[in-house]
């Protein structure tokens, strides 16, 4: 079965798809930006992933192509394809990730609950959605958005006038009064068999998630069902292969609504690692290579997953392993071989627990040790 998998984009997910992919006897190949890149041991090729001869030159030397973000021009893509290599997910699924308003009218003709939407040509557009929708909304540049960035929830057209600079349309929509955000992964082969695991919870601060909490706590049987179809659909409906994340509202009435899509491993799924029998990361690899899909069942009643943001500025955040691992034994520390600074994402850790509070508990008092101003 030896095949050689193929990553564009050198981040945090391509590092973290190099250990299952040598358990399952796979070669596999990077294309990193840096030579500095987190999944610097396995990249085989430094480049831009917007290089077409470049991304070409590297797909030369794998069997699949798969990647660590959505952004590669979808150009590129088809060039792939149309040189004969095997690309998931493919361009005609990436173009809803890498798109906000193709993916809003794409979920739509689907049948998908989202929020209320539309695409605003000029700041009078964005005004007159404003008057409709309860005085504020919520308004995105179409790409590039992520971790909180090209979004701001505005009270008038002009607070967003400025990206009108760079994009023809914006994406408005209302701003959902949620009670909480969940997450809902999905694996999907090109034979489309797939997936899925059990339905988390996401705790944001400033745009960005901090922690996951699986299963989703307090979640009826009606909103795991719910869930899990919305997910089947969308992976369906946009011929997803690997792993989709769908990212939902809660509302008060018990309502999902879709507010983001993500075509690849996703934080919201980091947990999986030693919460579940199969790992997002090893499920991924077994998807765009449609081999069968592994067990995505938990191996305990709960899982937590916390964000190691920042820490102090420059700081090898390695050095704190030790008191990490005295302090919360039990608790897995994972890393991303990227500089400490205030905010910035430089890993994660995972516990898995019989007891939800003492989970949570242990999760976050290790990630606070590497966040901390001063060694112990």
């Amino acid at each position: 079965m030896a095949q050689t998998i193929g990553v564009i984009g050198g981040g945090q997910l391509a590092r973290m798809m190099v250990p299952p992919a040598i358990e399952l006897g796979l070669e596999i190949k990077v294309l990193g930006e840096t030579e500095g890149s987190s999944a610097r041991p396995a990249v085989t090729q430094v480049g831009d992933y917007r290089d077409r001869e470049a991304v070409l030159e590297f797909a030369k030397t794998v069997d699949v192509i798969t990647f660590d973000h959505e952004h590669v021009p979808t150009d590129i893509l088809n060039k792939l394809i149309a040189a004969g290599h095997a690309v998931h997910p493919g361009p005609g699924a990436l173009r809803f990730a890498q798109d906000k308003l193709d993916m809003r009218r794409r979920l739509t003709e689907l049948g998908a609950p989202i929020p209320e939407w539309t695409s605003a040509a000029s700041v009078e557009d964005i005004d007159a959605f404003i008057r409709e929708h309860g005085g504020e909304a919520v308004v995105k540049t179409p790409r590039g958005g992520y971790d909180g960035k090209g979004v701001r929830v505005v009270r008038e057209g002009a607070e967003a006038a400025d990206w009108f600079t760079d994009f023809p349309e914006l994406l408005v929509e209302e701003k959902v009064p949620f009670t909480r955000e969940l997450a809902q992964l999905i694996a999907r082969r090109p034979s489309g068999a797939s997936a899925q695991w059990t339905l988390a919870e996401t705790v944001q601060v400033r745009g960005v998630c901090a922690e996951v909490i699986a299963p989703a706590p307090g979640a009826s049987a009606e909103t795991i069902d719910r869930a899990a179809e919305i997910a089947h659909l969308i992976a369906e409906g946009l011929e997803v292969t690997g792993v989709l994340a769908v990212e939902m509202f809660e509302t008060a009435d018990g309502r999902l609504l879709v507010n983001e899509l993500a075509m690849r491993p996703h934080n919201s799924g980091h947990w999986t690692q030693e919460g579940a029998l199969t790992s997002q990361f090893e499920q991924h690899l077994r998807a765009v290579l449609d081999l069968p899909l592994g067990d995505p069942s938990m191996v305990a009643p709960h899982a937590v997953m916390v964000n190691i943001l920042g820490g102090p500025q420059g700081e090898d955040i390695t050095a704190r392993f030790p008191e990490a691992m005295r302090e919360q034994p039990a608790v897995k520390i994972h890393t991303y071989g990227k500089s400490a600074r205030p905010g910035r994402k430089v890993g994660h850790v995972n516990a898995i627990g019989q007891e939800l509070e003492s989970t949570v508990v242990a999760a976050r008092a290790a990630a606070a040790i590497f966040e901390s101003e001063a060694l112990a």
